[in-house]
């Protein structure tokens, strides 16, 4: 609870996707943060913030690119990322970007913005840059938008196809609790990483899931963890750690499902039931349709793993309550629909579906929020307004749109066109962080006649912006958060003030949408502080009409966190769809399951068949390209921050190597290439290359290598070596397939060798490149 410490000095309360906090500030500067004393495990992240509100990199002014306030709009020819800034003021830069979407509009129509954001901005449900960015959007009458997401686009794409919907599956998610009553076996293709619970959606009340965790494991369940890494599971789980090639996940599956049908133990009631398409996949299966029964012994050459050792795994399968569980990274790779699909499939045949501590685990260990009880309290957010425009994009194909207007691609089984954009708008997220193959990026990127950012530091976005605004961070600015899976609301009090040109995302598009004429549409004639008060008050409505009592706004900025009611729980749709199939249809073609899809197989997709298969990816430790790139790269979500947020503050850099992101290698391939501890090294392939500290150590599997995304990317020159680590100088800009069209970062093969000679220095946590003003 927050106190009063002096006249000048108190305590407020705060919230971040990363927990809540509480903040020691004397009204304009953060004196010390700390975690909120009732939260039982609290992240570390958020402590590291506070020291980058006045670092060098922090923006505190308006900046235009200079060859865009010289020449104005147009393809920037490789200028973005070249060129210095020069510092404008709020007037100049209104009025530039104001003139930006005016023309593109009246010139090229809506469809020519592209509104770009991502979820993860803050967890305010006022001050939710996606939020703010797509309401200011539809006023205008409209954008280029993109759809999925980078975490989960694949699993989405055919979940929805065959398993009723991501949320269906997801709803039907075994809890930690379910899984310590059943004394379940959980096998988590890809692990369980702790460093995942520290994160969430709209934020965290109390760190409970790791906890959950290993009270399961001492009601008797027992974990797998299919992963090269052995730090992917937490020591406490006393997992049996099966360390696989990545990418191989699909096969060793279809093994576990061989031995089980071989041996009598599926389950075939539920098969006949509750799916459709069992037949065609069960001649796959056991190779009546292509000569090659999916057996141990043809998985174990494929996996690196001994036969013997998926047979056992089998056999412990056999009558028990079973979790197959799939992480998000295995979708992200060369056709990452096959590892979830799959994954339900195995479930399905373990007799484990639609069962409490059972079944199908959709991501469980990627948030925090995944193997808890889901909260079904929705808190008010701030409306976005109807879309004025259809054209779209999966999340992933941003530099191809760039890179190829007008030409068709294939999506979920549709045929599309590229819009033509010419404006990117650009609020909360980072694309040169999540995005893949920065180099391509770049190149596309040029393209656009207009790019406008809100940013707080000078990083690879704002580097490669024409019109930067500066804007304010969570801890400056008043909210409540409330995530739409925790069962907590909290208070986020601003702790201290901005520097004085910075203002907040909605009072930047205000003064846009008042150069614009849409100011009263987009403010309602609110100030930021009423519309908080809206929101609350909407918020506290809802727990009204559930018979419960939330605090008031001004009430809870004392308390800082409080609990949510709760609506009563509905049953999951795979239990609902177990006990009467014909009355609780999913949203399939079928109502079931699909195990074979029709419609999938209809859409001709030599990349996504009918039914689970497995494919060789493009890129995996079995390829011909591994000759010459012999390591597998895998690049997941990082310790000491989420995503790349907050970089530059000191929690995150307290974990570089050499002052550049650790990659963790083997001893073996280490001393194969001469490479130590500490040492800073090359890795690199035909698509890039970057710096890194080596971490040398056998938790990781032999052939395989980790560098975790989120380092800001630094490039020496266009095109050239990042110095810092950005793992996605290296990953390929392919889709899954053409279903789905995700990400394919997992599927990246690269050659490591010892750094010779002085590195070249980290630049990116510097201020912007700046000249003076233009004659």
């Amino acid at each position: 609870m927050p106190e009063s410490l002096s006249p000048t000095r108190r305590e407020v309360p705060t919230a971040s996707h990363f927990g809540t906090y509480v903040a020691e500030t004397d009204g304009r500067r953060i004196l010390g943060l700390r975690p909120d004393p009732a939260d039982p495990e609290p992240s570390s992240i958020g402590l590291g913030v506070p020291s980058t509100l006045d670092s060098p990199a922090r923006l505190t002014a308006p900046y235009v690119r200079r060859g865009y306030l010289e020449r104005g709009p147009g393809p920037a020819g490789g200028a973005r990322g070249r060129d210095p800034y020069v510092r404008v003021d709020w007037d100049t830069a209104l009025s530039l970007a104001a003139s930006a979407l005016r023309d593109t509009i009246a010139e090229h129509g809506n469809p020519a913005i592209f509104g770009g954001s991502y979820g993860w901005g803050s967890a305010g449900r006022f001050h939710h840059p996606q939020s703010q960015i797509h309401r200011f959007l539809n006023l205008l009458g409209g954008y280029t938008r993109s759809v999925e997401s980078y975490s989960s686009a694949a699993m989405q794409v055919i979940l929805r196809r065959v398993g009723g919907g991501y949320g269906a599956a997801l709803a039907s998610n075994p809890t930690w609790r379910e899984i310590g009553e059943q004394r379940s076996l959980v096998l988590a293709f890809g692990g369980l990483p702790a460093r995942n619970a520290q994160v969430n959606g709209g934020g965290i009340g109390r760190h409970t899931n790791l906890a959950d965790q290993r009270w399961a494991r001492a009601q008797g369940a027992e974990f797998v963890s299919i992963s090269p890494l052995h730090d992917d599971v937490d020591d406490a789980l006393e997992a049996t750690r099966l360390p696989a090639r990545p990418g191989t996940d699909v096969a060793i599956m279809l093994a576990l499902a061989h031995e089980l049908v071989t041996a009598g133990a599926h389950d075939q009631d539920f098969l006949r039931r509750c799916t459709v398409g069992w037949e065609t996949f069960e001649a796959y299966l056991l190779g009546r349709t292509d000569g090659v029964p999916k057996t141990p012994a043809w998985a174990g050459p494929i996996s690196g793993l001994p036969a013997a050792d998926i047979a056992a795994l089998a056999r412990r399968m056999r009558g028990r309550r079973t979790v197959i569980t799939t992480s998000y990274s295995l979708q992200r790779a060369d056709h990452g629909e096959q590892a979830p699909w799959m994954a339900l499939t195995l479930a399905a045949i373990s007799g484990s579906l639609g069962l409490p501590g059972g079944g199908f685990g959709a991501a469980l260990g990627a948030l925090h929020q995944l193997g808890l009880e889901p909260s079904r309290f929705r808190p008010a957010a701030l409306p976005q307004g109807r879309r004025g425009v259809d054209a779209f994009i999966p999340v992933a194909r941003i530099a191809d749109m760039l890179l190829h207007p007008g030409e068709p691609f294939r999506y979920d089984g549709a045929q599309l066109t590229y819009p033509d954009v010419r404006l990117v708008y650009w609020v909360g997220g980072n694309p040169f962080h999540h995005h893949q193959d920065l180099n391509r990026l770049v190149r596309a990127w040029q393209r656009p006649e207009t790019v406008i950012v809100h940013e707080h530091f000078a990083n690879a976005l704002a580097r490669h912006a024409d019109i930067v605004f500066p804007a304010a961070t969570w801890l400056e600015r008043d909210d409540f958060a409330a995530g739409s899976a925790d069962p907590f609301v909290s208070a986020m009090v601003r702790a201290a003030e901005p520097p004085p040109e910075v203002r907040t995302d909605h009072a930047i598009l205000a003064g846009l949408a008042a150069e614009l004429g849409i100011a009263d549409e987009f403010t309602e004639g609110r100030t930021e502080a009423e519309w908080i008060e809206h929101l609350y008050a909407q918020t506290r409505a809802h727990a009204t009409e559930l018979g419960a009592e939330l605090p008031t706004l001004a009430e809870l900025r004392e308390i800082g966190t409080v609990a949510l009611p709760q609506p009563p729980p509905a049953l999951a749709p795979y239990t609902a769809l177990r006990d009467h199939a014909d009355a609780n249809r999913l949203h399939t073609p079928s109502g079931k399951i699909e195990i074979f899809s029709e419609r999938i197989a209809g859409f001709g997709l030599p990349d996504c068949p009918g039914h689970p298969t497995w494919l060789e990816p493009v890129e995996w430790l079995g390829a011909p390209g591994a000759v010459t790139y012999p390591l597998h790269l895998i690049s997941g979500q990082p310790d000491r921050r989420l995503h790349s947020q907050f970089d530059n503050g000191s929690h995150s850099r307290a974990g570089k190597v050499a002052g550049r992101e650790p990659v963790l290698i083997n001893p073996a391939d280490a001393a194969a290439r001469g490479i130590v501890d500490g040492a800073v090294v090359r890795l690199h392939n035909a698509r890039g290359e970057c710096l890194a500290g080596a971490v040398v150590s056998d938790r990781i599997r032999p052939g395989v290598v980790r560098l975790s995304t989120g380092a800001w990317y630094d490039p020496s020159g266009p095109g050239g070596l990042d110095v810092h680590g950005n793992a996605n100088t290296l990953t390929p800009d392919r889709g899954t397939s053409a279903l789905a069209q995700g990400p394919s970062a997992h599927s990246c093969l690269v050659e490591i060798e010892a750094y010779r000679g002085d590195p070249p220095p980290v630049t990116v946590f510097g201020p912007l490149p700046t000249a003076g003003p233009t004659s």
